[in-house]
């Protein structure tokens, strides 16, 4: 081995693309957000609030709340710092390409407990989690779970979104056979658990859906390539042409 050799593996960086996501991440979540009564902090300190992640289409692909603080949240999706094989195979880092979120200014130091705001996060979580169904081309998004019923109908507050994909990045990671290739690696995985556990109905939905988002990416990218006339015939000695 190479001395230059040796000193690149010596040097535990990880690789580019999970540095740039975790920059870009960070200055997303360091972004300043106005909390409507002249007070300012940055986006990712808001302690309650709802968040969603689209992907390289644009399309919504899940919806989460937390009341932790939205940078602890959403760190622990994108950055695999979630140990769970199922929350690991519901939702794929690579293909977060956009993240919006909607801060509560109002709860801001209230008890995580408390059952008031609860009701208030909750009902927010169903109102995004609807608007994402209902604009997704498949009417549906990868969370494994409904949000909590209620009764309570609130507005959509102020939100903030960012993308956290670089251009070098989405150079790599948007090529269509990439994409196909990836879901179609999570899809395995998420069956594998399925398999070997006891699941609900829940963790099926997300396989179905992610199988219907990887049918249609293949179906777009053949019709891209030229469908069926971009299949060859057999010769009559079964050789092809």
């Amino acid at each position: 081995m190479t001395t230059g050799a040796r000193s690149r593996d010596e040097t535990h960086l990880p690789p580019f693309e999970t540095e740039d996501l975790r920059r870009l991440l960070t200055a997303f979540l360091d972004e300043p957000f106005d909390d409507g009564a002249g007070g300012q902090m940055r986006v990712g300190n808001y302690r309650w609030g709802v968040y969603a992640f689209f992907d390289y289409d644009g399309e919504p692909i899940y919806v989460g709340q937390t009341n932790e603080k939205l940078r602890t949240r959403i760190r622990r999706h994108l950055t695999n710092q979630r140990t769970d094989a199922v929350a690991m195979s519901v939702l794929d880092p690579f293909e977060v390409h956009d993240i919006e979120v909607w801060p509560l200014p109002q709860l801001e130091g209230v008890n995580s407990r408390d059952p008031d705001a609860r009701v208030v996060l909750n009902a927010l979580e169903r109102l995004i989690t609807q608007q994402a169904v209902a604009g997704s081309t498949f009417k549906a998004i990868l969370n494994e779970k409904d949000p909590p019923p209620g009764a309570l109908v609130v507005e959509a507050p102020r939100s903030a979104r960012g993308t956290i994909v670089s251009d070098r990045v989405f150079e790599l990671r948007s090529h269509p056979d990439f994409r196909i290739a990836r879901r179609a690696l999570i899809i395995s995985r998420l069956a594998q658990v399925i398999s070997e556990r006891k699941v609900q109905g829940g963790l099926r939905r997300v396989l179905q859906t992610q199988a219907r988002r990887l049918e249609w990416l293949a179906q777009r990218r053949y019709e891209a390539l030229g469908g069926a006339v971009s299949v060859e015939i057999e010769d009559d000695d079964g050789t092809g042409s």
